[in-house]
């Protein structure tokens, strides 16, 4: 049977307060963000690990590459082990200046085994507007392998894609209309009680009224004159301010793995629970039966199967109103149950109206 592993995270903060969160963690800057990069090319250098002779964009690729360098070269006679068609994709950083460096992610899209030793050739990075923003080239680090010998091979992480550290050089800089009047912050999650923390702690900071809540999840703040001239320090004291944040009543779960991920704030109401395992396990034995030398009997195969019932002993466990879930994570433990039954009755207590938070099932 395979083993489930039950992650619990527990946030108990009972008789400590809970540590303060910047605002710099729970909010981004209004047309400040990443921006993604992704361009087609070429690896070069494989050892035989590149794409298979039907690959055909690969192929094209390569003679056209060959063709603007003045070498024609007769398509049918390429061959491309040593080649590998990539997806070169990159996540510009806000306010990247022109000459600076970032990391690429190299991906085959043909059928090449691995791209471990390959060189990535130049390569130019466009933004969805169809702008190039910068040109990614280097040798490729894997992490992995894949070889075989002899019809058997081995294959060690993911070798059909790497990455080139500070492999991009960008080009252009991306423009960013900031005005020294006005903040905007959006906060990251949906929480009436963070945002109107968050505009009271800013307004008591600057002892005036300069934040507002526009909507749900959007605090804009006016900029007081006398950091009109200095921006990024205002800025800067906006996002280094801390709130004591508004915690969720909410237990997520994955069967997919057993995970049960519980928040501090859940609370259980007066619940019985009282929990027992059936197992019913079939065995199936083939008996061969031969007949006597020089006899006229035959071979006769027969199928023995054996049913087995198994009812563990079920122990009723009084949860009372109110417990927090550490409370209640250690009356499931002494009724014995395992990451897969705890699923089971996380569900029960929650279609019973006990379980006062919110179930998630992923």
């Amino acid at each position: 049977m395979k083993k489930f592993i039950i992650l619990i995270i527990l946030f108990l903060f009972e008789s400590v307060s809970i540590a303060g969160i910047k605002i710099r963690d729970m909010a981004t800057i209004e047309g400040v963000r990443d921006n993604q990069l992704i361009g087609y090319g070429l690896v070069v250098g494989l050892n035989g690990t590149g794409d298979k002779s039907g690959t055909e964009f690969t192929i094209q690729s390569l003679v056209n590459m060959l063709d603007r360098m003045g070498i024609t070269v007769d398509k049918a006679k390429v061959k491309v082990k040593n080649v590998a068609a990539v997806m070169v994709t990159a996540k510009l950083s806000p306010f990247a200046a022109a000459g600076s460096k970032l990391d690429v992610v190299v991906s085959s899209i043909g059928d090449a085994k691995s791209l471990e030793g390959g060189t990535l050739l130049l390569t130019p990075l466009s933004a969805p507007n169809g702008q190039i923003y910068a040109v990614a080239q280097g040798p490729i680090s894997v992490g992995g392998m894949n070889v075989s010998a002899g019809g058997a091979g081995a294959v060690k992480n993911h070798p059909t894609v790497g990455r080139i550290p500070n492999g991009a050089l960008i080009e252009k800089e991306i423009p960013f209309n900031l005005s020294n009047e006005y903040l905007t912050l959006s906060f990251n999650n949906l929480s009436i009680s963070n945002i109107v923390k968050a505009k009271n702690l800013i307004n008591k900071y600057f002892d005036e009224e300069v934040a507002a809540i526009v909507n749900p999840t959007t605090v804009k703040v006016v900029v007081p004159e006398q950091y009109r001239d200095n921006y990024y320090e205002f800025v800067d004291k906006i996002l280094g301010l801390e709130i004591q944040p508004e915690t969720f009543a909410k237990v997520v779960v994955d069967e997919r793995t057993g995970t049960i991920v519980m928040g501090s704030d859940v609370r259980i109401s007066t619940v019985a629970v009282s929990h027992g395992n059936l197992t019913i396990k079939i065995t199936n034995t083939v008996e061969v039966s031969q007949p006597a030398p020089l006899s006229e009997g035959q071979t006769v195969v027969t199928n023995n199967q054996e049913i087995q019932i198994e009812e563990e002993d079920a122990k009723l466990m009084m949860i009372p109103e109110g417990v927090r879930i550490s409370d209640l994570v250690k009356a499931l433990n002494a009724i014995k149950v395992s990451p897969r039954d705890l699923i089971a009755v996380l569900q029960a207590i929650k279609a019973a109206g006990a379980l006062q938070g919110e179930l998630e099932v992923i």
